[in-house]
Parts: C-alpha cells; structure tokens; sequence
C-alpha cells in the first residue's frame, strides 16, 4: 500500500488550528492546486456525511472523487475517505498540542488501488504527491498563523 505522512508545527494552539482542518470547505483555502468540494448527503463535516470534491492530479486537471467523513473529534483527529473508480484515499489528520503550539499530521493512503493506479500510485505519489502534501500543510500553517495574529 502507497501512503505519505507530513507534519507541520503550526504557531497557534489546537483550537485555533481545528477550524481549518474539520472544515473541508476551508481545505480549497491550504490547497496548493485547485480545489472544491460540495455536500452531497448529510450535514457538513458530521461523521456519516457525504462530498463529492474536484481537484488536480497528474494528467486530470479535472479529477471527481466521493468520500464521507469517517471521524471528527474536536481540536484531536479528522479522517475523511475520498474514492474513484481507481481506488480508496483514507486522509486522517492528528493534531497534538507542543506547548503553545500545535503539531499537524496529514495521512493520506492509497487503498485496493485498481488498473493503471495501482502500477502508477507508487512511482508518481513519492514523486509528485508529497511534494504536494508538503506543500498544503506550508499553506496551513501560513493561514492559521496568519488568522492567528489578526
């Protein structure tokens, strides 16, 4: 199974950090391509709820996933799992308080990957993927810390 996993240390305590993680409609805002997303079922970020998103991927400017959001415990984790018709994305992300601050994980996997998906997930993701989960998480921090000291 492909998975990364980035952390960032965000100058701010958990709850100012929590808005901008279980809120998927903030995620467009740390999104370092283009993203949307639309409620399909349920109420917003409320375990059981359902999204469909738009965002970018290698060679599909235009990529539609479904997901729901699996757990939401404040100010600690946020899972969501996205699927197409290649596979299952689980993103979980952990917040931990380090004193003032607070430490940020994204995880994101790559599960019963189908096709062409699954020969490609493993090469492209080290390759492009990470480059782009660091890249979220910098903007994260820079969004939080930004509304932080406003």
């Amino acid at each position: 199974m492909t998975s990364g996993e980035v952390t960032v240390t965000i100058d701010a305590p958990p709850e100012r950090v929590w808005p901008w993680v279980a809120d998927l409609g903030k995620h467009a805002a740390f999104s370092p391509k283009p993203y949307s997303v639309e409620w399909i079922e349920g109420e917003p970020n409320v375990v059981g709820s359902r999204f469909r998103s738009v965002g970018e991927i290698p060679n599909d400017k235009h990529h539609v996933n479904e997901g729901e959001i699996i757990e939401n415990h404040p100010n600690d984790r946020f899972v969501l799992h996205a699927h197409d018709k290649d596979g299952d994305y689980p993103n979980t992300f952990t917040l931990k308080p380090v004193g003032s601050s607070t430490e940020v994980t994204i995880r994101l996997e790559f599960v019963n990957m189908r096709g062409m998906a699954a020969l490609l997930a493993p090469i492209v993701f080290p390759l492009v993927g990470k480059k782009d989960m660091r890249a979220r998480m910098a903007l994260l921090k820079q969004k939080v810390e930004a509304a932080s000291s406003g």
